[in-house]
């Protein structure tokens, strides 16, 4: 029987295959998922029908996406991008759009269509670009840091245009250059000054009041994300734009790293539908004619762009080692690409041809892109003696960051769970000298210690995105005091994923749980109860019995089972 759940779950079974098949091929899976799209549609197919319901997931996909990158900018982090990535990221922006525009214009398309292509042809995809250098370990490294921050300026620049371009629909073309500028400037002002008194004043304590219990909190984040994304479509902006600035309200909270980790599963999900509706309403009738042009502008993104990084950074004083790992990040076009292109068809700006060419050049681009960055190094040893114009005699900048620690939250230990044993132990840590980091769910807990003066961070350590939001790479040791062994289990399953190197002790409650943790990769385990009733034994012996010799310490310790 046909129906829409039934559609629903053959283009999930598929997308799971061809996703499975995409990795296989060490390729990102949303090359996958527009392939499922191309073959499911008319073009090839044509077995889906639920057009409507899968155009509203799609929409509601990009708008978590929107919001997740906005969660990301905290105004802190924006501070420490350094001058390079902002010299990089505008330098590279400016580049792409003022060549990319003529190049364009020379196919002969219209000015209108040229700006929206070469404006696209600048934004390299983070999701992509970070997953690549996490899987290789490069993201904590300095080519690593470089690239992520020129890629939150070209994540702003794409919110900014979205804005530009979406308050020039309906009439606002027929008005003069100044008045749009006006009205634009207008709503910005207001939408600023709304967002500055709600974060100021409403959303800490909305926020807070949601954290109590972490389901509440993932329906608030969703609820928030969507209803600015539907405000921001109502004031004149898109709802990319009001997305974005949900996401960007809620980055300056304790709670955007345990916002991140829950909502990062369901972007994915709904991202899915969007990339699978993109390819099943790609016109191929037009495509053929789009061919040649997207060969030379995918050939002008792979080569132009990290030619441009290469020379900014060896002018700012950098290895041309570092300018061309850095240069390889943005080597290819972004789902944002898409996104912007589909947004002008929606605003009556461009026709269905310009999305088809912007697809084209996004799967060349990221499927070349995505090996180049994988072989990056034998790639740079083949080319290193041709690079040497992109390097000053003396990189001077590389020199001053050569043994910068960058991280701003680093800790020798990272005690998760902080209920009664764990606080305790946090703050003797703390008062030892260590430099200590808590982790916990419970908001009230949180406010506590930080009043306390102990760095905490709200969050669930047994998701592996919130474990990827801490500073493990310069960790030490990590201690678990949470109660059940299935968190635990979660948590060392979580740090072995992301290759971390210290040590890892458990607080356990009894002999049976050793075995298991330390098959899960756990260094040492804690016995609380044991050691509470091993110190009163010898407290009240020596009470007792004061001229008596108690056990030492050390013996009862070395036989005890489990202690490491």
């Amino acid at each position: 029987m046909h129906t829409v759940f039934s559609e629903f779950a053959l283009l999930l079974m598929m997308s799971a295959a061809a996703g499975a098949f995409s990795l296989w091929l060490r390729q990102p899976v949303l090359i996958a998922y527009i392939v499922i799209g191309i073959v499911v549609g008319p073009a090839v197919l044509g077995i889906v029908t639920a057009h409507d319901q899968i155009d509203l997931l799609a929409q509601v996909g990009v708008a978590m996406l929107l919001f997740v990158v906005g969660l990301k900018l905290d105004l802190k982090h924006i501070r420490h991008i350094g001058p390079v990535a902002l010299a990089t990221g505008l330098g590279q922006l400016a580049f792409t759009i003022v060549i990319g525009f003529l190049i364009v214009l020379a196919m002969g398309k219209g000015w209108i269509e040229a700006l929206y292509i070469a404006v696209a042809l600048t934004f390299s995809s983070t999701i992509i670009i970070v997953k690549l250098l996490s899987d290789k370990h490069e993201i904590d490294s300095l080519h690593g840091r470089i690239a992520v921050g020129f890629l939150i300026v070209q994540d702003l620049a794409v919110v900014i245009a979205m804005m530009v371009m979406s308050a020039m629909r309906g009439d606002a073309g027929e008005g003069s250059l100044l008045s749009l500028a006006g009205s634009l400037g207008l709503r910005i002002g207001i939408a600023v000054a709304g967002l500055y008194l709600l974060m100021r004043f409403v959303l800490p304590r909305v926020v807070a009041r949601m954290a109590q219990s972490q389901e509440l909190l993932l329906i608030f984040a969703v609820a928030w994300g969507t209803g600015l994304a539907a405000l921001g479509e109502w004031a004149g902006f898109s709802k990319e734009a009001g997305a974005f600035l949900a996401g960007f309200s809620l980055a300056s909270t304790h709670y955007r790293n345990a916002i991140n980790a829950r909502l990062t599963g369901i972007r994915d999900f709904l991202l899915l539908f969007f990339f699978i509706d993109l390819g099943s309403k790609l016109d191929f009738s037009t495509l053929g004619n789009e061919l040649w042009p997207a060969l030379t502008l995918s050939l002008f993104v792979l080569v132009g762009n990290p030619l441009i990084v290469m020379a900014i950074m060896g002018y700012m004083g950098y290895r041309k080692r570092t300018g061309f790992l850095c240069g390889l990040t943005v080597a290819q076009i972004s789902e944002f690409s898409i996104i912007f292109v589909a947004m002008g068809i929606s605003l009556g700006h461009l026709d269905r041809s310009a999305l088809g060419l912007t697809t084209l050049v996004g799967l060349i681009t990221i499927a070349l892109s995505t090996y180049a960055i994988l072989y990056s190094h034998p790639l740079y040893e083949k080319l290193a003696a041709w690079l040497g114009v992109f390097e000053r005699k003396r990189p001077f900048r590389e020199l001053a960051v050569a043994t910068e620690r960058h991280d701003l939250e680093m800790a020798d230990v990272i005690v998760v769970g902080l209920g009664r044993y764990g606080s305790r132990l946090a703050l003797c840590l703390q008062a030892a000298e260590l430099k200590v980091l808590g982790v916990e769910y419970d908001p009230e807990a949180v406010r506590k210690l930080r009043r306390r003066g102990l760095p905490v961070r709200y969050g669930d350590c047994t998701t592996s995105e919130f474990i990827e939001s801490l500073p493990v790479r310069d960790t030490r040791w990590i201690v678990s005091t949470l109660p059940d062994m299935a968190s635990n289990h979660d948590l060392l399953d979580g740090l072995r994923a992301h290759h971390f190197a210290g040590g890892v002790a458990i607080v356990a409650r009894d002999d049976f749980d050793d075995a298991a943790l330390k098959m899960h990769g756990a260094t040492t385990i804690l016995y609380p109860m044991r050691n509470a009733v091993d110190y009163a034994v010898d407290a009240l012996t020596a009470l007792i019995h004061p001229n008596d010799r108690a056990t030492p310490e050390i013996e009862r310790t070395a036989s005890r089972p489990g202690t490491d």
